[in-house]
């Protein structure tokens, strides 16, 4: 199998198996903090679960960085890192909010900029994402490109939740100048439909995001012809660390970026 169908296997298994979890009371539970910091939940365990077993089944040999799980090598000789946040939007997944996934992506180096393939399964409806590296990005098998046209409503996805009152002061005039604000509840999900031309640019300046909810996010963004930027504007790149965590803006075209970031300096 190329790593792209190995991808795209794990997260349809993921989404047999937690299909029919999301709002009941055996999708919660509390199981600890996991590798990320934040509270392991049943549906976490299962779907983290999940896409291991497989893994081992297949014998693929790599180094998975889970949400939860952590760091597991599953070989000697691994082909590189598989990045998993198996669950992004759990509080979504937990109380029934059809607005949770699954982020896998695989590296050949421990760098953001070295991701090879990357897949998004929407686990409300099954619908997918996926991008290899020089080869574009799709939803559901079809082409699928970043919004270039003037919008008819210019949609900002901007993520504020636990931001600092300062950070809220700095998005301000965002507020007060533009009336279509969004944001669901799962930064992978989000970056997949900002690749599919449903918003014009989407904004987390928190310093809260891990590398596991971006990982396959970044590559969609980057193959739709996105721009996907750090705080200081320059190509968004890392290691793939659980102690790193970024900021980023995903801008559709330079001159929304340019439009909006020179709200956020004022």
């Amino acid at each position: 199998m190329e790593v792209i169908e190995i991808l795209q296997e794990a997260s349809n298994r993921i989404y047999e198996n937690v299909k029919d979890l999301a709002g009941t009371e055996h999708a919660a539970g509390d199981f600890g903090r996991g590798a990320g910091g934040d509270i392991s939940r049943n549906i976490d365990i299962i779907a983290e679960k999940t896409v291991i077993e497989f893994l081992k089944e297949i014998n693929f040999e790599c180094i998975v960085l889970g949400e939860e799980c952590g760091r597991i090598e599953l070989s000697d000789n691994p082909k590189g890192y598989l990045i998993m946040d198996a669950i992004d939007g759990s509080a979504n997944a937990v109380r029934g909010v059809p607005f949770f996934c699954s982020s896998l992506a695989f590296a050949t180096e421990n760098k953001l900029s070295s991701i090879t393939d990357g897949v998004i399964k929407n686990l409300a409806n099954g619908e997918m994402y996926w991008a290899s590296k020089n080869k574009g990005s799709f939803f559901n098998g079809k082409r699928i490109n970043v919004h270039k046209n003037i919008p008819i409503y210019k949609i900002i996805g901007i993520n504020i939740s636990g931001a600092s009152s300062d950070l809220v002061k700095r998005f301000l005039p965002i507020f007060e100048k533009n009336e279509h604000l969004r944001h669901f509840g799962a930064n992978a999900l989000e970056m997949a439909f900002f690749s599919r031309g449903l918003m014009d640019i989407f904004i987390d300046l928190r310093g809260k995001i891990r590398i596991q909810d971006i990982a396959a996010g970044y590559l969609i963004v980057k193959e739709a012809g996105g721009l996907l930027m750090d705080t200081n504007l320059n190509s968004l790149d890392s290691d793939l660390s659980y102690e790193t965590r970024v900021s980023f803006i995903a801008a559709a075209n330079k001159k929304i970026l340019d439009e909006i970031t020179s709200l956020i300096d004022q």
